[in-house]
């Protein structure tokens, strides 16, 4: 269930080796560790807020598990930055175990409003990706106008925390209203990414493009292989500036197009 990035990159463009846990199952997770020796590198690398379901990981867990079997932890915090913690610094902030985890990956777009990404270690580490990392060394830096608008989004963020109410309080709106209006909400969403379920990658395109056409509502279609066959959904957010009536329109509007194609 990782993020296309982390697949490709781990995945695919590594010629390490490879085990793959299953999703936010730490007992596979100290399963495959304890049949690696102690003395071998490795590196757990997992995600804070998964982008297709809206759950969350086991952090906690995940840290006490490479604490206990010698492995670093990559920690992925492109869906949570701005949005989690009293200064908007993602979940592992938020639970306080920041300084457990040895890389943190993040991201200037999404709830920054920009472009580009960045990780976060200890000098050594960071150091050896500056040596090392042909996809860091071969990029073009970004120019200085789009840093200081990063600058600014970031501080203003850390500073404000009325955003980020905002936003929790429009996505329990919006769950609410889904849930009471027989909107197939998947249930592994515990946070402001709302899934809804269509099940048919060419049933989820017409919804989408009804939406669209007759309520004047953009949402985009996920269908397979970006998720997996029969798993097919809306992906759902509400931004802290839609208002209660733009929700309230939202859902209504979902409820008859999904009623039209007898979803629901």
């Amino acid at each position: 269930m990782n993020h296309a990035s982390i697949i490709n990159g781990l995945c695919q463009n590594s010629d390490t080796e490879k085990l793959v846990f299953k999703h936010n199952d730490c007992e596979h997770l100290e399963l495959l560790l304890s049949q690696i020796p102690i003395e071998i590198p490795k590196i757990i690398v997992f995600e804070s807020v998964y982008s297709m379901d809206g759950d969350v990981a086991h952090i906690k867990e995940i840290c006490a598990l490479a604490k206990k079997y010698n492995a670093l932890t990559y920690l992925d915090e492109v869906h949570a930055v701005g949005l989690y913690a009293s200064d908007g610094s993602g979940i592992a902030s938020k639970l306080g175990v920041s300084n457990q985890v040895d890389i943190i990956q993040g991201t200037f777009a999404k709830a920054f409003g920009v472009i580009g990404g960045y990780i976060v270690s200890n000098h050594t580490i960071i150091d050896a990706i500056r040596s090392f990392g042909t996809g860091f060394i071969f990029t073009t830096s970004l120019q200085p106008s789009t840093v200081a608008g990063i600058l600014s989004s970031v501080r203003y963020l850390r500073g404000s925390n009325t955003e980020r109410k905002q936003l929790h309080n429009k996505t329990e709106l919006l769950r609410h209203l889904m849930l009471i209006n027989n909107i197939p909400l998947m249930n592994c969403s515990t946070t402001h990414i709302l899934p809804v379920k269509i099940g048919n990658s060419e049933l989820c395109t017409k919804v989408a493009n009804s939406l669209l056409r007759e309520y004047s509502i953009y949402i985009q279609p996920i269908n397979s292989p970006t998720v997996p066959t029969g798993t097919e959904r809306l992906r759902i957010n509400a931004s802290p500036f839609h208002t209660d009536e733009d929700i309230h329109y939202l859902v209504q509007s979902l409820k008859a197009t999904l009623s039209q194609y007898k979803l629901i």
